[in-house]
């Protein structure tokens, strides 16, 4: 099944004094999905956002806002995600015990699910959840830190999971180090949703958003084509 290449910039790369305005700024510059990286400082090393940044940002724009946990636990924190207005909300495979459980009380706040795996988590966890998955998130380098090198082994991940996954209605996103220059392998390899934070916002303003915008999608749609 054909999927749209969608392109999720980062607000972790925004500047954060002007951050309803960098938000504003990817909108108009194309930008299907906003990414909140919601980091706690015990999951990952840095502490970044929380609901209430979410809260903030909901009546700028009309996309997608789709917040990726880097929290553990999470399960105390989906509701309040939730009623801050995420669209969908992604929780670790590694952040606790009972993944199922967590992915239920998503759903059951009316959100799509999502589950992230690290870059040395196999995709084998996924399979007793897959029918509960809106999104599964590969992180293609190891998460807590903004602006890293794209790891090329987690192509091959990307690829597995996309056998994985098969007919359902899943995307299949990446995050870290997207650039025009590394997306086309995570796209050959069946990632639909492709996250980019430094790349995004290079330059300044609405016309260089934009512009990086479109070189990340026009190399995904190029390498994407079967």
């Amino acid at each position: 099944m054909s999927r749209p290449m969608l392109i999720a910039p980062s607000i972790l790369a925004a500047d954060f004094s002007r951050l309803g305005d960098e938000v504003r700024a990817i909108d108009e510059a194309g930008c299907d999905w906003v990414h909140v990286d919601v980091m706690d400082g015990h999951f990952v090393p840095n502490i970044s956002f929380g609901a209430i940044a979410v809260k903030a940002v909901r009546p700028v724009t009309r996309k997608i806002l789709d917040v990726h946990l880097m929290i553990a636990p999470c399960d105390l924190f989906l509701e309040e995600f939730a009623a801050a207005g995420a669209d969908i909300i992604t929780v670790h495979a590694e952040a606790g015990p009972h993944l199922d459980r967590s992915l239920q009380s998503i759903k059951a706040l009316g959100k799509k699910a999502g589950v992230s795996l690290n870059p040395g988590t196999p995709e084998s966890v996924l399979e007793y959840v897959l029918d509960r998955l809106d999104l599964i998130l590969v992180m293609t380098v190891n998460p807590g830190f903004g602006g890293q090198a794209f790891i090329p082994a987690t192509a091959e991940k990307v690829r597995r999971i996309r056998s994985m996954v098969g007919g359902r209605d899943i995307d299949i996103q990446v995050d870290g180090g997207i650039t025009p220059e590394t997306v086309p392998f995570v796209a050959a390899a069946g990632a639909n949703v492709f996250v980019a934070g430094s790349a995004v916002y290079k330059g300044e303003g609405v016309d260089d958003y934009r512009a990086n915008i479109s070189a990340i999608r026009a190399a995904a749609q190029a390498a994407g084509k079967d």
